[in-house]
């Protein structure tokens, strides 16, 4: 009989050249109505010590959505939790089906690992030359994962392609964070298209119906927040 091999678990980051490290930064998206004058909640905002983005929602014309990052998950659950319930964001419809949330991962071969995990993200989503952003959560069918490490690589390869050749024109830029076990729907990556222009974002996400990935692999998408940015908090 076949003795199981032994099972050692791992949670740190792996880099290139060996780097390690513990540290991630958690993004989460809430999404409100009934905001009728956002600049009051821009105004909380930048008393609130709180990193952050504060969107107006596309598809509301009262809605808004508030990204808040922190490397420390326990910001949501008090300072945060505290902020939303204390005017003015008391006073807002709180829409739940547009809660994401997930955290920076590696993939074992970023140059720079702390960069990568902490800072590449925050000046994405911060930066006042990319106002747009789309946010979306995805989960992959099992299928994928049944498929060799070699043929995984094969199909992340060609999504890799397509998003740096947006990311090189300027056109769109990615934030890729994972959150299994984190949102209520059980998904598996947390995604974010940012840019200085709507339609390219628009674009990326058609193109990339036709990858492999998408058209046989992704079991469900959405839904998608689409936003322009009113306040980005400064990255110093």
């Amino acid at each position: 009989m076949t003795q199981p091999t032994e099972f050692t678990v791992d949670v740190q980051e792996h880099g290139a050249n060996q780097q390690v490290s513990n540290q991630r930064l958690y993004m989460q998206l809430q999404v409100f109505a009934n905001a009728h004058d956002p600049h009051v909640l821009v105004h909380a905002l930048q008393h609130s010590g709180l990193e952050s983005v504060l969107y107006r929602d596309l598809n509301h014309p009262m809605g808004v959505g508030l990204l808040v990052m922190s490397p420390d998950p326990a910001l949501f659950v008090t300072s945060l939790r505290d902020f939303l319930n204390a005017e003015p964001f008391r006073q807002l419809s709180h829409r739940p089906e547009l809660t994401m949330i997930g955290r920076t991962y590696s993939t074992g071969y970023e140059p720079d690992l702390e960069d990568f995990l902490l800072h590449r993200p925050r000046r994405a989503c911060c930066n006042a030359e990319w106002p747009w952003a789309v946010w979306y959560p995805l989960r992959r069918s099992g299928a994928f994962a049944k498929l060799s490490p070699q043929d995984q690589g094969s199909i992340l390869r060609e999504h890799a392609m397509i998003g740096r050749a947006y990311g090189d024109a300027d056109l769109a830029h990615d934030i890729r964070l994972a959150c299994h076990g984190l949102d209520m729907h059980d998904n598996d990556f947390l995604i974010g298209l940012v840019g200085r222009e709507l339609h390219p974002l628009s674009h990326i996400v058609q193109t990339m119906r036709k990858t492999k990935q998408t058209s046989e692999f992704i079991q469900s998408l959405g839904p998608f927040f689409v936003g322009h940015a009113l306040w980005q908090s400064s990255l110093g």
